[in-house]
């Protein structure tokens, strides 16, 4: 299953270190010296704290220089990142805008061909191949992740179905009917689809899909052992954000499933310390940063992703792998002065064969002190638990929950179909603290 024939491998996945560290210096001081001539932004930032893409002499040297942020991005809102007139730009991308002003992000007909490229080669490396058909359950319009996805399957030579997200019921309708090889999508509503195959009296382990690629929010081992037993598929993490490209910043390689790998000749990337800014070494948990080397419309320095995780030596590639997300400096929740992320909440749930990884997390306030409800549902096998089998259960899973993550909470068991479902992106979090 695992075959990947490597002699189609670009010639800089396999690059010495010396050749890919001499190629990224050299895009690095064209990408500082375009962002300091044509952003604003970039050149007050710059001037403020007294430095010059000139001085940058080594990679390291890169550390020196500001970080961008989504603030910056939305205090130039629309089009004041741009390094380009507005007649160079092909096409426009933006965020969501669901936790404020939306950002935006331009591409010349160049970051087009370079984003397809880089997404061609995370599809490749997953073990995707021009003879497959690509399933893409991503949302298309102004976010990144279905013209992406859709893009970079065509340029691989593959055959696109656009199905975008929703429809759920035809979304089975069509799998059954249009036998796709690979499916994209984000790891919950794949867990989705296998529930609504299993409505339809189908084993989502019969479909034709051997390969699904998984991206756009958090997910755990865990959840990737439930899609791979349930559905029958190797499931593999692509990464990507709209800010730096959108996805193909990173993906797993299918041979080694040991964390995405970074398309590090296209987008330098640093871990800091969430709360100083210093540059840690590799291996050390913080913060990841993300420069490119070659985006023309939007340059993007020293991007704060928010994204927690490490940077890994290279394994099936050359370049370096960054490890699991374990969650996002800005999701964190602090409950009663203790940090806790929605991630380590799914791994307890997960280590118990009654819970299916359909969660939410609620906060809430009572008596002037924050609290934490999760509401979870059973598996399909166990939702006719009883009452008492229910309270042994629930008493598990908090016990777990304050014994592992330090945190007092209240379960709530649900039968299938009881916690919310997204078309996209999951809601984890709903905050209804008061202030």
């Amino acid at each position: 299953m695992n075959n990947i024939d490597h002699s189609e491998l670009e010639h800089i996945e396999k690059a010495s270190l010396d050749e890919l560290q001499a190629l990224q210096l050299s895009r690095m001081q064209w990408s500082l010296q375009h962002a300091y001539d044509n952003v604003e932004h970039y050149r007050k930032s710059f001037d403020a704290v007294g430095i010059h893409p000139t001085e940058l002499k080594s990679l390291s040297d890169l550390g020196r220089f500001p970080c961008t942020s989504k603030v910056d991005l939305r205090e130039n809102y629309p089009f004041g990142m741009f390094a380009v007139p507005m007649e160079d730009v092909v096409r426009i991308h933006a965020s969501s805008g669901t936790t404020g002003q939306p950002t935006v992000v331009g591409y010349t007909q160049n970051d087009i061909d370079m984003w397809a490229d880089v997404c061609a080669r995370s599809i490749r490396a997953a073990g995707g191949t021009k003879s497959d058909t690509i399933h893409v359950a991503y949302g298309y319009g102004l976010f990144t992740g279905g013209l992406g996805a859709h893009y970079g399957a065509e340029r691989l030579g593959a055959t696109v179905i656009p199905m975008s997200g929703g429809m759920t019921e035809r979304q089975v309708q069509l799998i059954q009917d249009f036998q796709p090889d690979i499916i994209m999508a984000t790891p919950s509503y794949m867990l989705n689809l296998a529930d609504e195959f299993d409505r339809q009296g189908i084993n989502p382990v019969e479909s034709s899909l051997r390969l699904g690629m998984f991206g756009a929010e958090p997910w755990t081992d865990a959840m990737r052992k439930e899609i791979e037993i349930r559905c029958g598929i190797d499931a593999i993490d692509i990464y990507g954000l709209s800010e730096v490209i959108g996805p193909g910043v990173a993906s797993e390689c299918l041979e080694t499933k040991d964390g995405p790998t970074i398309w590090e000749d296209h987008f330098y990337p640093e871990i800091i310390d969430p709360a100083s800014g210093e540059v840690l070494p590799d291996g050390e948990y913080g913060e990841l940063v993300f420069t490119s080397l070659s985006k023309e419309a939007l340059p993007i320095i020293r991007y704060r992703t928010r994204d927690l995780t490490r940077l890994l030596p290279g394994t099936a590639r050359s370049m370096r792998r960054m490890d699991k997300i374990t969650g996002r400096s800005d999701d964190m929740m602090i409950i009663r002065g203790v940090n806790v992320f929605p991630t380590q909440i799914e791994e307890e749930i997960l280590k118990l064969k009654e819970c299916s990884p359909h969660y939410q997390i609620e906060l809430y306030t009572e008596k002037q002190m924050d609290k934490l409800r999760v509401l979870v549902e059973l598996t399909p096998e166990h939702d006719q638990m009883s009452n008492d089998e229910r309270s042994q259960l629930a008493g598990k899973l908090a016990h777990s929950i304050k014994s592992y993550i330090g945190v007092t909470s209240t379960i709530e068991l649900r039968n299938v179909g009881g916690v919310a479902r997204s078309e996209g992106k999951a809601v984890r979090v709903v905050d209804k603290r008061s202030r």
